[in-house]
């Protein structure tokens, strides 16, 4: 990223008015394929928004920008009121040390398609692990929240089983405490059930549904029509790296205004 492809601007939002996350103009290219073409989104702090479209349009790489794991190549994304993966001096734009950014994420939990446990470590040493060693909390406090956290997915009775002795849904919900862990203030979620069997999927999405109600705000990627219909808040529709309709899912599932979005839902509902 260059300093000259993201000119400075002032009025970055305060944590205590503005969103809870906030992309203004965000591209994204690799190599000569540009993946994102200028989004701009606000989500709401206790809000839970899902990011639905066809595949390659952009939603995976999009929610992997807002926590720095790929870097943007023009526009910006704040969190809380706090510039992500770069910070600003003289009116230009420089980006962080792998440190510095690593702290930002502490306060970003992210679910990805596949559940990425630690195969040697038991489920409870998995949702211990980062409180452990990346911000030294006292074990025996981190294990009490852990133990709270696997019981609150409905896994009290697997902590000590291994990845290998779980089902997808039940390593989707270790990976969900897991990043629960660190208490996080925003949570991102890419397709978490993409690669459940059918009948596993509904115990994921009540976890996430429980964290919805709990105010918890969420970035959901996601096929699930009738999770976005019944938990989302907001529903972002995306297509060919673009914001193609967003607004109240109940309202853009039943009566969506762009045709692409309409072709779309035809063929998924």
């Amino acid at each position: 990223m260059t300093q000259a492809s993201v000119p400075a601007q002032a009025g970055v939002p305060a944590s205590e008015s503005g969103p809870m996350v906030r992309a203004e103009q965000v591209h994204k290219s690799f190599g000569s394929i540009e993946v994102l073409k200028g989004i701009d989104l606000e989500v709401r702090a206790g809000e839970v928004c899902c990011l639905l479209g066809p595949s390659g349009s952009g939603k995976s790489t999009f929610l992997r920008c807002i926590n720095h794991l790929e870097k943007i190549n023009a526009g910006r994304i704040w969190v809380d009121g706090d510039l992500i993966g770069y910070r600003e001096r003289g009116g230009k734009l420089h980006e962080m040390r792998e440190k510095e950014v690593a702290a930002q994420r502490q306060a970003i939990g992210m679910v990805f398609q596949r559940f990425n446990l630690f195969p040697h470590k038991t489920a409870l040493e998995n949702v211990t692990e980062a409180p452990l060693l990346v911000r030294r909390e006292k074990r025996a406090e981190v294990r009490d929240r852990a133990v709270a956290l696997l019981e609150r997915v409905g896994l009290g009775d697997k902590l000590g089983n291994y990845p290998s002795q779980l089902s997808g849904g039940q390593q989707q919900r270790v990976a969900i405490a897991r990043a629960l862990a660190m208490q996080p203030k925003l949570m991102l979620f890419d397709e978490p059930t993409s690669a459940l069997d059918p009948e596993l999927v509904g115990e994921v999405l009540d976890v996430m549904k429980d964290l919805a109600r709990d105010g918890m705000t969420m970035i959901v990627v996601t096929h699930e029509i009738g999770f976005a219909r019944e938990v989302g808040d907001s529903l972002v529709f995306m297509d060919g790296g673009v914001v193609v309709e967003q607004g109240n899912p109940r309202e853009v599932i039943a009566n969506p205004q762009h045709d692409r979005t309409k072709a779309f839902l035809a063929k998924v509902l």
